[in-house]
């Protein structure tokens, strides 16, 4: 907001524009920590809640909303401010996405059933390269990557290399990476858990479940939801669901940490909040 608000005080105007997965869903407004409407100080915000949690938001389908957004915004006369740590999410709109044929609905149930070592071993044996990259409990990309080789009999690396539709190469970009205090921010994400848990954060479960959605969605798997799906039908207490939220923020945190530091392009300006000053990090967009 900082940089929206100087960009107005320069004569510009700004769109802030969500990159975050979890922020994306109407129905994760608390456990999302979706910005309300006060703090966007009037500022216009996209892509916030724009998916219902029913129908899951993939990088692909969000980086085609983003480019109408941020064509909009450049139509409009004014600078799009993606925020928010999806690499996942970002890679696809900057680099593209590869273009991989829909996978065998038939290969795919094989594949999804399979328990999580089985998977790996398969995986390890028809796409060692791939395997070894990933971590044995990553149940979810483990299953992507044998669905690909499976479903269409090339690898999942073969086909990243034929990446397509990115807008990198296409706009000028500002890009500055945020790296707070580690251990402060883990502090954070405990204290953020437990305000959540009073503000809010058990109804908005309480509702998901009420929707009897498919388990295997995001919104059902977001960093919240199925703790305290577990204490809402007793099957553990609320200090628990608690302890366990608390813990599967902090390991999140700790994975950003380490993706932002060693998968953003080398180039990119890493900085500490603290030590931010818009004049200098941002120089080029506060010129007129």
């Amino acid at each position: 907001m900082r940089l929206a608000l100087a960009l107005q005080a320069a004569g510009r105007e700004a769109v802030v524009i969500n990159a975050d997965s979890a922020q994306v869903y109407a129905d994760l407004t608390v456990l999302s920590a979706r910005p309300a409407e006060a703090e966007m100080q009037g500022v216009p915000h996209r892509l916030f809640g724009a998916w219902d949690g029913a129908q899951a938001c993939s990088a692909a389908e969000w980086a085609e909303a983003a480019k109408v957004e941020i064509a909009a915004a450049h139509l409009a006369d004014a600078v799009p401010i993606l925020v928010g740590g999806t690499g996942l999410y970002l890679r696809t709109l900057l680099d593209g996405i590869a273009p991989i044929p829909a996978i065998d609905p038939a290969i795919r149930a094989e594949v999804r059933a399979l328990p999580t070592p089985a998977a790996y071993a398969a995986l390890q044996a028809e796409d060692p390269a791939r395997a070894a990259l990933l971590a044995p409990a990553d149940s979810q990309r483990i299953a992507r990557a044998l669905e690909v080789i499976r479903s269409t009999g090339r690898t999942l690396s073969e086909w990243q290399q034929r990446l397509t539709g990115g807008i990198g190469t296409e706009v000028a970009l500002a890009p500055l990476i945020l790296l707070p205090d580690r251990e402060a921010t883990l502090a954070r994400c405990d204290a953020r858990f437990s305000a959540m848990l009073t503000d809010g954060a058990i109804d908005e479960v309480q509702a998901l479940v009420a929707r009897r959605l498919d388990p295997d969605l995001p919104v059902m798997r977001a960093i919240g939801v199925p703790e305290i799906a577990a204490h809402l039908v007793g099957t553990i207490t609320l200090e628990e669901a608690e302890a366990r939220g608390q813990l599967a923020t902090r390991q999140y945190a700790k994975r950003q940490f380490t993706w932002l530091r060693n998968q953003s392009p080398a180039d990119w300006v890493r900085i500490q909040p603290e030590n931010v000053t818009l004049e200098r990090n941002f120089a080029s967009l506060l010129q007129n």
